[in-house]
């Protein structure tokens, strides 16, 4: 089903500008920049990830080495 959706001035010719050739469609810029934005969450969602298990494993290290500490308080 093909809609029409109202879009400012401005907005249209930053479509304008994405277009790879005067042919290619509005809606195929669209979902090359809905592409891309997936793309980017995905990669986001990994970087936090692995961020966490580096927070993490920093965690036990630091955890390890005050133990022992705690040994000589009593």
């Amino acid at each position: 089903m093909i809609t029409t959706i109202q879009i400012h001035q401005t907005t249209k010719k930053q479509l304008e500008k994405l277009k790879d050739s005067k042919n290619e469609s509005y809606e195929k810029v669209i979902i090359t920049l809905l592409n891309g934005v997936q793309e980017q969450k995905r990669k986001n969602k990994e970087l936090l990830i692995e961020g966490y298990k580096e927070m993490a494993k920093d965690s036990l290290e630091i955890n390890e080495e005050w133990s022992s500490t705690d040994l000589d308080w009593d």
